[in-house]
């Protein structure tokens, strides 16, 4: 490899502004920008790629569509009400609220789509009902809630998904559809984990709801349990587009909060719109670097090289998705969640698509992934996001949070093993692949 290469130049460019500082965005804008220079090309096409990506993909509309609607979610009362609605069901068990946390990230997965936006919400309640009393470790509470919310992208909607839709062409609603059983699968998992661990250190029993009381609290969480039947089911019928169901998913969250729960004032309403529009912007951001970034990367024909250097190795599809598993699971180490479906991601599928691998199959296995990234030390967000909320030393809510790394690291090797964990339910709505 040479190494004075426009190409290489540009890497170790984007690697310093990441290291010091700058947005991943940018820096893969100044990176694109001092190639283009070196090599001679248009300056305008910056621009012109920036702007075709940008504003020509109805898909991405989705993304700020979710990240409100999930804004909508955290200053109403829906969050309340629906963990109220979660400790009916799992709430009297050993360790009842420990699998409260795993039940709400379920129900809050059909609505927010977003990891982050579920340990900031509903993330933070737990947190506070977790340690009361001392119930629980601060960081025992943090970790379970970092990889509880990891479930959100996994079972539609999904932000991660319509990311992965626009670099690969693959159907969003399929891929919603077969990220279900993996995200079930996951917290099954977690479930599990969390039961043997109460057992081992005697985690106390929550007083049961009384029978009286259950069908109040069902019927108030009626209309926020509604959200996900509603929005699914707008998608899979063909009455909308994923990106309309976004929009509705909003709306509905709003008029929800604000109609029957009369939870929102002005001042909520619009940091939530402030709060949304910061959060777009920085995707948006990186989604616009990254355009950029792959058009040098397709003009150094970076992604056939790859293909013909792996089909060289004579890789089965086993072997294939083995080796993007063992990649994706070292640069989520290091690298944010989306940087890696936009940057990374891309240069694999010609190979996948060469060795006859479903793209459905391979979007979820790559979220999954991705996901995991989100929990994984040094860079783990998730992590630093809890060690914020919970105060709790970053080191031990990552050594609460390792026993729940295996059983998900296992989830993402039976859905790579076993594609029909993740295309069996697609398939029984017409999907071909």
């Amino acid at each position: 490899m040479n190494f004075t290469s426009p190409f290489s130049l540009t890497i170790v460019l984007i690697t310093a502004l990441a290291f010091l500082g700058l947005p991943i965005g940018l820096s893969m804008i100044v990176g694109s920008i001092l190639y283009l220079f070196l090599v001679g090309a248009d300056m305008g096409t910056v621009a012109e790629q920036f702007l075709n990506g940008m504003y020509s993909n109805y898909i991405i509309l989705a993304v700020p569509l979710f990240v409100l609607a999930a804004e909508f979610m955290n200053i109403g009362s829906m969050t309340e009400r629906l963990l109220n609605f979660c400790n009916v069901l799992v709430g009297r068990f050993r360790g009842g609220l420990a699998q409260v946390n795993v039940v709400q990230s379920i129900v809050f997965a059909g609505m927010s789509g977003s990891a982050i936006a579920d340990a900031a919400g509903s993330g933070r309640m737990m947190q506070n009902m977790m340690t009361r009393d001392g119930r629980y470790t601060p960081s025992y509470a943090a970790a379970l809630t970092a990889v509880t919310s990891v479930i959100g992208p996994i079972i539609p909607p999904s932000i991660p998904m319509v990311i992965y839709a626009l670099v690969s062409d693959a159907s969003i609603g399929y891929l919603f559809i077969g990220g279900m059983i993996p995200g079930l699968l996951m917290a099954l998992l977690q479930m599990v984990q969390v039961a043997i661990t109460a057992r081992r250190k005697n985690f106390p029993v929550e007083d049961p709801v009384p029978l009286r009381d259950i069908p109040k609290i069902t019927w108030q969480a009626l209309p926020a349990l509604m959200m996900p039947v509603v929005l699914l089911g707008c998608i899979y019928s063909g009455i909308t587009t994923p990106t309309e169901a976004a929009a509705l998913a909003a709306a509905y969250a709003l008029a929800i909060s604000v109609v029957i729960y009369r939870s929102i004032s002005l001042v909520a309403f619009y940091d939530a719109l402030k709060t949304s529009s910061k959060t777009t912007a920085s995707i948006g951001m990186l989604i616009a670097g990254s355009l950029v970034f792959n058009y040098v990367v397709t003009i150094e024909n970076i992604p056939e090289t790859l293909r013909v250097l792996l089909t060289g190795w004579d890789l089965s599809p086993i072997g294939f998705l083995i080796l993007v598993n063992v990649l994706l699971l070292l640069l989520g180490c290091v690298l944010e969640g989306t940087a890696i479906l936009l940057i990374i991601v891309p240069v694999f599928i010609p190979t996948a698509q060469a060795l006859g691998i479903d793209m459905v199959h391979f979007g979820v296995m790559v979220v999954v992934n991705v996901m995991l990234g989100l929990v994984t030390p040094p860079y783990g967000l998730l992590l630093f996001i809890m060690t914020n909320i919970s105060g709790a030393p970053v080191r031990d809510i990552i050594r609460d949070a390792l026993p729940f790394l295996g059983w998900m690291v296992l989830c993402l090797a039976l859905i790579t093993f076993f594609p029909d964990l993740v295309l069996w339910l697609p398939r029984l709505t017409g999907y071909q692949g």
